[in-house]
Formats: C-alpha cells, structure tokens, sequence
C-alpha cells in the first residue's frame, strides 16, 4: 500500500539493471546519480555528498509536492519518493489535538485542553505501532512524529499550564512554562540521535508524553477539585510552578523508566490480569486522580531504580 518507489545504489556504472517497476522519473533520477562514477564505485559516497548530488540531479519545478528521502532496505541504501499514509495521518490527528489544546487553554477551557493532551498521547502510541505492522516506518515518518510530538508535549501542557495557574506569576511563570518546552525539545532530539544505541526496554528521561500526562492531569485534578485546591491561590501557583519544572527536568536526566515496548510480547502470571482490573476500577471512580497518581508511581519508580543502581541498594 507504499507510494514509494525505490531505487537501488549499487556498483554498476549505469541503470542498464533497474527493474520495471522504477518510473521514468526515478530512472532518469538514477542516471543523473550514476553519471559520477565516483557515487557508485567503492568506496561509497557519504550521506551528505549523496544528499547534495540528489538535489542537483533532481528536477523541482516548483509545481509538485514531493518527497524524496534516502533509506535502507534489505541491507542497501535506496532513493524513495512518497510517503506511508496511514502513520502519517494518524500523527497528522496528533499534531491536530496538540494544536487544538493550545486554542482551547487560550480561551479558558482547560479541561477540552487537557482532554485533547491525551487524544495526542493515546494516538502518538498508535501511529508507531501502524507504521510497525504495516512495516510502513520511514525516516520521514521518525521526524514528523517528533516535530507533532513537541507541538503535542512540549507546547500544549505549557501553556495549557501558564494559563490556568502560572500567569499571575508574571516573568517567573513565563519562565518556569518555557523550562518544560526546552526540556521536551531537549528529550525528543536526544531521543532521535540516540535511536539504536540505548536499550529500547527503557527510556533515557521520562518520555515526553509522560510528561505532558503528570502536567496535564494534575491541571484537570485542580479543576475538579477547584474548592478546596483553588487556582489562583499563591500556595497553588508555586506549586504548578515547581510541578511543570520538575516533569521537564525529568524529562531531560539520565533517569531510567521501563518502556514497555516488549511487555505486550511475554506471559505474566494470571493474578496480574486481575490487578489490573482492580486499579482500573479504583481509576475509574475519579479519573484524573487516578491518573495522577499513576503518573507520579511511574516517576517515582524510575528514580527509586535508579538510586539502588547507583548505592547498590
């Protein structure tokens, strides 16, 4: 179901050997990248000559939307053009509920905020498995996911957060706000340059939509409880000032936090099914507080990991 048509960089000095599937445009693409036999014989090009001599061998007329990146398949690089759709438009609904939150905390509606936070976070998890099982994954795909993760996670809780507690703050809540947003920044550039280096069964930092969930479910914990918590009190203020810096600081250690991106591929015992259905029905009577309170454990429990591995606990 891939728009892609691939074009593979082998050591032949033409494109004589190209199968039928390759269109006329990605031939003549092809031939402009073997004309130098310097890209094709060993040893190879580098990444970035390569880039460069794509572009000048590639025809932009100004009136087409295309993308054109490098990739690997089966062990060799290749040219493709296009992009998967449905990873793509389901991190598109992502970017969406990010940018519809930021709207909805600028007018006041801090719980169709939050709400929105967590569509993002429900279908940031959706799209990398979509593109997994479909084998629709693409350095294209890895990008734009970050960029509507920064939008979704680093953005929206800010000022979902300055808006709702932080503002009468003044200098210091714009501060404390974009300490988060630079953390998030941080962690998700981090995250992109440390792909298959570090063990994928944990997080180096708490993952960024972890994040915007500790913020975003205490701002709507706050809300429901608005009696007896209140949002302009001072006490409150400093607090949320001292919450949103801390899930960004978070965010940004070398802290260690289980990924669970292997959990779904093993056996557990039975009796966890059951206490899994014990927790939901206790998150089900307040949601928010639940979620909270969920959030604050995992956290924790990467740091209390963390010190027992550095004291030998």
């Amino acid at each position: 179901m891939s728009a892609n048509k691939d074009i593979k960089m082998t050591n032949t000095p033409s494109s004589t050997g190209q199968s039928n599937h390759v269109s006329s445009k990605d031939t003549a693409l092809n031939d402009g990248l073997l004309q130098d036999s310097a890209a094709t014989q060993p040893p190879f090009i580098d990444e970035h000559e390569f880039n460069i001599r794509l572009a000048e061998n590639d025809s932009y007329d100004g009136l087409t939307f295309e993308v054109i990146e490098a990739e690997v398949t089966e062990g060799q690089r290749v040219v493709s053009r296009g992009v998967y759709l449905a990873p793509n438009l389901i991190t598109t609904l992502s970017l969406l509920s990010g940018f519809y939150s930021i709207l909805a905390s600028t007018q006041g509606e801090f719980y169709k905020a939050s709400l929105a936070i967590f569509l993002s976070a429900i279908l940031d998890g959706a799209d990398g498995r979509v593109a997994r099982m479909l084998n629709a994954q693409s350095p294209f795909g890895e990008q734009y996911d970050s960029l509507a993760d920064m939008l979704a996670f680093g953005v929206a809780p800010a000022i979902l957060i300055y808006s709702f507690a932080l503002e009468p703050l003044g200098r210091i809540g714009i501060g404390c706000a974009f300490v988060f947003t630079a953390c998030a920044a941080f962690r998700l550039a981090r995250f992109n340059v440390q792909v298959g280096i570090v063990d994928k069964k944990y997080f180096v930092g708490l993952a960024s939509p972890l994040a915007a969930i500790l913020v975003t479910s205490a701002v709507m914990v706050a809300v429901d409880h608005n009696e007896w918590i209140g949002q302009y009190d001072t006490a409150v203020m400093f607090l949320f000032a001292a919450w949103v810096v801390t899930c960004g600081l978070l965010m940004v250690s070398n802290v260690k936090y289980y990924s669970f991106k292997e959990f779904d591929k093993k056996k557990v015992p039975f009796v966890v099914l059951i206490i899994g259905v014990l927790v939901m029905s206790i998150i089900l009577y307040d949601i928010p507080v639940g979620l909270l309170a969920i959030g604050i454990i995992y956290a924790l429990s990467g740091i209390v990991t963390t010190v027992k591995i550095k004291f030998k606990i």
